[in-house]
């Protein structure tokens, strides 16, 4: 993952629940000094993005790890835009389900720009 994050400016890591991606994104954060974690699951953390393009271009030194990410469609095209303002990598960390609507979005709105990382099921 570290290495993907050195290459793209977004890595997604998709999967089903309790399969370890808020896990991994965790430990990955706590080697970056320099990030700040987002739940859309939690209503504080989503009020943060009312706002997303101010909040985005606020906060462009910060790895932003947006967790649920599923439940945001309407951010694909604003990360575009923010990615396109600012390509350096790792830039972002995205957390969501590998639900059609979430690898459509994020393919569609951030071709070139993100690499995919899909966890299996535990089990």
């Amino acid at each position: 993952m570290n290495e993907r994050l050195s290459w793209f400016p977004a890595v997604a890591i998709l999967g089903p629940r309790q399969c370890g991606k808020s896990t991994r994104a965790g430990e990955l954060l706590k080697k970056y000094h320099e990030s700040l974690y987002i739940d859309l699951e939690r209503p504080s953390h989503k009020r943060m993005l009312t706002d997303s393009e101010t909040f985005f271009r606020g906060n462009r030194n910060l790895l932003i790890c947006i967790d649920e990410m599923q439940l945001a469609h309407e951010l694909f095209p604003v990360l575009r835009s923010e990615i396109d303002a600012d390509r350096r990598p790792g830039r972002f960390l995205l957390l969501g389900s590998a639900s059609p609507e979430i690898i459509r979005g994020t393919s569609e709105s951030l071709a070139r720009r993100i690499s995919y990382l899909e966890l299996p099921p535990c089990g």
